[in-house]
């Protein structure tokens, strides 16, 4: 009957705790309400494109073999990537901590301590001057009950971290995808642009060679000859400032993709001498998402999805901290053995054991679990806020993108048109000239209209392939009907 009594109020401690086990103090998540609306607006002549789902690795509708290479080694050696990664693991590293609070804490511990009394203190003069030694090897066991969901709060919160790390990285691994592709771009365009530019250093040459005959045959003036020479030098400084850029272009890729020493080769030249410019100008137009694009594809954009992780990670701490009003209870428990020889530590008799409960309740901390409570609380508004901003953000980009692909192509169907106008309008003044029929500043405008309508339009193509890739961030990477949109978060509270 002894032991039954002794062991009741430890099992009515149990009891309780498991009865309250279903509480949680704290606001439990509730996703804010989405203030988009629900489609955007179509897009005019968006139903040119053909639509399609879009392949993850969406760089590779480029179909650019050095482009596919130097995104894959951007992915794997980026070093913001690897910082990136490096956090990520320090994030599930703190997740599997706080999942260790939901069990208890067994210690092996051990001690040899040898003490003397003083034989003139009180104790000591009824007891007289004593040596002895005490050597103790035992386990000790220690349980936080988590009556009011301080440890669930914490692991919701800790799981809520390591999966916004983790969707910081995809972000980060999207945004890298991103600066790469544009970049790559750029130099390539401008690769298309030197070719144009020494097209035209070949026209003024030719056109100098005429002239030149022109003066001295006495047929052209000297004006028309310093004139020719002028522009030969603007072509000339043009050529060498496209050369400056594209330099610098190859050193971001490399810095980029963690490669100091990257060179990257123009397309070779056929017999023809134009496949450069006409690889640039044929690189395919990825697909384009349909009108009436649902907003709701939002929701599977990385840095949408961390900010709402984020937001409920400073909900949960907000449980954490009104927890600290209420009392705390503690199990914990002894089993080992004790002697004063330590070569009779296990022998008979020497068991010691010992088991209880502590209770902690907060009576007077000057107001600081208030304070806590409150901080944690505006924490959880600054996150819904940044949730608010990211989503509104994400859905300008997609909107201004989506209008920007309409436009690019648009202002294109109008180079096309100019471009041809320049290139005849070119051949008819310099015809003219060659016949006598006008001075020489008619092919001398003429040629100068058709480069600059030569870089406009390199410019404008390149523009169209740049919004294509600034679509592909501002969804997340590409688009897929809605029933197949896959959510990360696991079932349960463990993050790992």
């Amino acid at each position: 009957m002894t032991n039954h009594k002794t062991f009741f109020p430890f099992g009515g401690v149990l009891a309780a705790a498991l009865f309250a086990a279903g509480c949680a103090v704290g606001p439990d998540y509730a996703r804010p309400e989405n203030p988009l609306p629900e489609t955007y607006a179509s897009v005019p002549d968006a139903r040119a494109e053909t639509a399609a789902p879009v392949n993850p690795r969406w760089w590779t509708l480029f179909q650019d073999e050095t482009l596919n290479t130097l995104v894959e080694q951007g992915l794997a050696a980026n070093h913001d990537l690897s910082a990136a990664a490096a956090r990520l693991e320090a994030a599930r590293a703190a997740s599997r901590v706080a999942w260790g609070d939901y069990f208890p804490n067994v210690d092996l511990t051990g001690s040899s301590i040898r003490n003397r009394t003083s034989g003139k203190t009180a104790t000591g003069k009824q007891m007289g001057v004593m040596t002895s030694t005490n050597r103790r090897l035992a386990l000790e066991i220690g349980y936080e009950l988590d009556l009011w969901g301080r440890i669930r709060r914490s692991n919701e919160a800790a799981n809520a971290d390591a999966l916004a790390g983790e969707y910081a990285r995809d972000a980060l691994r999207l945004t890298v995808a991103g600066m790469i592709a544009n970049e790559y771009l750029n130099l390539r365009m401008l690769d298309a642009e030197i070719e144009a530019t020494d097209a035209i250093q070949a026209s003024w040459t030719r056109t100098a060679d005429l002239v030149k005959a022109r003066r001295d045959a006495g047929v052209s003036s000297e004006l028309d000859w310093q004139q020719t020479r002028a522009a030969q030098a603007a072509a000339e400084a043009q050529w060498h400032a496209l050369q400056r850029f594209r330099n610098a272009s190859e050193t971001q890729l490399g810095l980029l993709t963690a490669q100091p020493d990257l060179t990257i080769a123009a397309y070779p030249k056929s017999e023809e001498g134009n496949l450069r410019r006409e690889r640039f100008e044929r690189l395919p137009l990825p697909v384009t998402p349909p009108p009436g694009l649902p907003s709701t594809l939002l929701e599977a954009r990385p840095d949408v999805r961390e900010a709402e992780e984020r937001l409920i990670a400073a909900n949960a701490r907000i449980g954490v901290a009104r927890a600290a009003w209420f009392p705390s209870i503690s199990l914990t428990g002894l089993f080992g053995n004790e002697s004063s020889d330590i070569s009779n530590l296990f022998g008979s008799g020497t068991n010691v054991w010992s088991y209880g409960a502590a209770l902690l309740m907060p009576v007077f901390n000057a107001g600081k679990t208030g304070a806590r409570v409150d901080q944690a609380t505006a924490g959880q508004q600054e996150a819904l806020a940044n949730y608010l901003k990211t989503v509104s953000s994400a859905f300008k980009e997609t909107r201004d993108v989506l209008s920007n692909l309409d436009h690019y192509r648009q202002e294109g169907t109008a180079y096309d048109a100019q471009l041809a106008a320049a290139r005849k309008a070119y051949a008819l003044a310099n015809a003219r000239y060659e016949a006598g029929h006008s001075s020489f500043l008619e092919p001398l405008d003429s040629l100068r209209t058709q480069n600059s309508v030569e870089l406009a339009w390199l410019s404008n193509r390149r523009d169209r392939l740049i919004a294509a890739i600034d679509l592909f961030k501002a969804l997340g990477g590409g688009w897929q009907p809605e029933t197949e949109t896959g959510d990360r978060r696991p079932e349960t509270g463990d993050a790992r």
